[in-house]
């Protein structure tokens, strides 16, 4: 084994990886190189000297870990701290810092398993979509409270939207809400306010500087508010550099990457000196956060308030964008030089580059968790349950290095799920993680060891040809089950083929193999209107009603319904 080899090795970045379609796919000597730097690592960097003990170590709330060490200092997660030989104490939830022999170790504290929730449907909506029709536009908060009212009237225990964090107003056209600026923010787009443009079609580049423009009106007229000052003097000092980020964008540009170096850095005197300068527009953006969180507690209230058991159900996006507000404050816990992706499947053949920014896990565990933790915890002031995009990246994050082909590099599994279960049991909140596409062995039953949800799609799930369709009691339990979900066609779409056309339509099929791919499709309906035959009763095959029966009768403790499929 050559010294660069090694040294991937020790760093977790895999030799080699099989792809959905059983292809073993070895990683090369440049990307492992290309990995090693991303990390802030050098392929000649010796071996660790062993250690005394774990760079972290995961136990039961009032359990004493099963670890000695003479002496050691303890700083628990309020800050509080203590001393002592031999035996540690029984500890309470949460992260915990332990120290000794000039080592560091993590406790995470975390139960063993979170409770299912009671068995119960959900309506999944796209919050940009449900401004009512006498006013258009993109939706808002307010939008998801009443909808949040309704779908409680109607039984539903959960109403689940893509992620809400905060985005790019400097650049209207970078609205994918799965590339954030920064996921501890939330969006101000979608504030509600009055004389916004608003049409039958959503334009995020014509009505964000609108929407913008018409907040700037009511920040200005609002005067002193003791509300506001009392919640920024709690946000503290990561508020303010979020504003500040914000202003400068007004100034230099959306990404940090393109700014001139000094404000490249948060902690240049240049950017002090620029929010002194800009503070009216650092108070701006400090509001609006104001604003977002004000408006997003009253929906989960509002939900609360109408009966629904779960409440919002919130999106954390997998990563987020390189440049944007999270990595300029955050430098060190991410990587650089690579991008969260995913290897070639049967949804993308020619494989992923998602553009995103990944956790760093040397960083991750260094910092004891903090970025994961903060992230999770501030999502979870506002939902009653979470789903995790892409869980995958718990177990192994597959990373994408500039001009290279991508390689799997191993995350510490075990410590990220404990981190999670931490900030549900905190939040009396469940977690979802989206386990669909190249599943690692082992990860979907750790997930339910954690009491973590997984997702399976019923359109997926079926096997040999023609196709055969799980039934309904062979549902694993503590999943949510869908037909599909926000990036797959709707109920409709998905029976006439709506995707396969296209993507042959904007070339990512070729022509000859559309056809082949449509009669794989019929031979799919067909095999799922048989099932769907034995439960549907008098619903005809096509209805959305004849879906929904077979998702009904499954074992999933949760069921999603789409919106689209409601509305037909």
């Amino acid at each position: 084994m050559s010294a660069l080899d090694d040294r991937a090795a020790r760093a977790g970045i895999l030799s080699e990886y099989r792809d959905l379609f059983g292809v073993w796919r070895e990683t090369s000597a440049e990307t492992k190189a290309a990995l090693l730097a991303a990390l802030g690592l050098s392929e000649t960097d010796p071996p660790e000297p062993e250690r005394a003990l774990p760079r972290w170590h995961i136990c039961e709330p009032g359990d004493a870990p099963e670890l000695t060490a003479d002496p050691w200092s303890l700083t628990y997660e309020d800050g509080t701290e203590g001393e002592g030989q031999g035996p540690l104490p029984p500890l309470p939830l949460g992260r915990h810092r332990l120290a000794a022999g000039g080592e560091v170790c993590w406790l995470l504290v975390a139960p063993a398993r979170l409770p299912l929730p009671a068995r119960s449907w959900g309506l999944m909506v796209p919050l940009a979509g449900l401004r009512p029709t006498t006013v258009g536009g993109i939706g808002g908060y307010g939008d998801l409270a009443r909808m949040a009212e309704g779908a409680a009237r109607q039984g539903a225990a959960f109403l689940g939207i893509n992620p809400i964090h905060a985005g790019f107003p400097a650049d209207p056209g970078a609205f994918s809400p799965y590339t954030p600026s920064h996921r501890r923010r939330f969006a101000s787009v979608y504030l509600d306010t009055d004389g916004a443009p608003g049409g039958d079609l959503i334009d995020f580049g014509a009505e964000t500087p609108a929407r913008m423009a018409a907040l700037e009106v009511r920040f200005a007229a609002q005067g002193d508010d003791p509300a506001f000052a009392a919640w920024r003097a709690e946000q503290g000092a990561g508020l303010d550099r979020f504003a500040t980020y914000q202003a400068l964008s007004e100034r230099f540009g959306a990404y940090w990457d393109t700014w001139p170096v000094a404000y490249q850095t948060p902690d240049d005197p240049k950017v002090a000196q620029a929010a002194r300068e800009m503070a009216d527009r650092v108070d701006f953006h400090a509001w609006l956060q104001f604003q977002a969180e004000t408006a997003l507690g009253a929906a989960r209230d509002r939900a609360a308030g109408a009966g629904m058991a779960l409440g919002l159900y919130l999106d954390l996006a997998v990563g987020t964008h390189p440049h944007g507000a999270e990595t300029w404050e955050d430098r060190d816990t991410f990587a650089f030089g690579a991008s969260l992706g995913a290897p070639p499947d049967a949804f993308a053949p020619q494989g992923q580059n998602w553009q995103l920014a990944p956790f760093n896990p040397v960083k991750l565990i260094d910092t004891g968790f903090e970025a994961l933790a903060a992230t999770l915890r501030h999502q979870l002031r506002f939902a009653g349950a979470l789903r995790i995009d892409h869980i995958l990246g718990f177990e192994r994050a597959y990373l994408v290095p500039d001009g290279l082909p991508g390689a799997y590099v191993q995350m510490p599994r075990d410590a990220m799920l404990a981190v999670a279960r931490i900030e549900a049991a905190r939040a009396g909140a469940l977690i979802v993680g989206e386990d669909l596409g190249v599943i690692p062995d082992g990860l979907q039953q750790a997930l339910q060891d954690s009491g973590i949800l997984g997702c399976r799609l019923a359109c997926f799930e079926h096997r040999e040809d023609p196709p055969v369709f799980k039934r309904p009691e062979n549902y694993d339990e503590s999943v949510i089950a869908s037909f599909t979900t926000h990036d797959l066609p709707t109920w409709k779409g998905w029976r006439e083929g709506r995707e396969i056309s296209v993507r042959r339509d904007i070339g990512l099929t070729p022509p000859e193999h559309a056809q082949g791919m449509f009669d794989w499709r019929g031979r799919e309906v067909s095999g799922f209107d048989w099932l769907s035959g034995q439960f549907r009763g008098d619903a005809s095959p096509e209805s959305a009603e004849a879906m929904w029966s077979v998702l009904a009768a499954t074992r999933s403790r949760l069921v999603s319904v789409q919106v689209e499929d409601v509305l037909g």
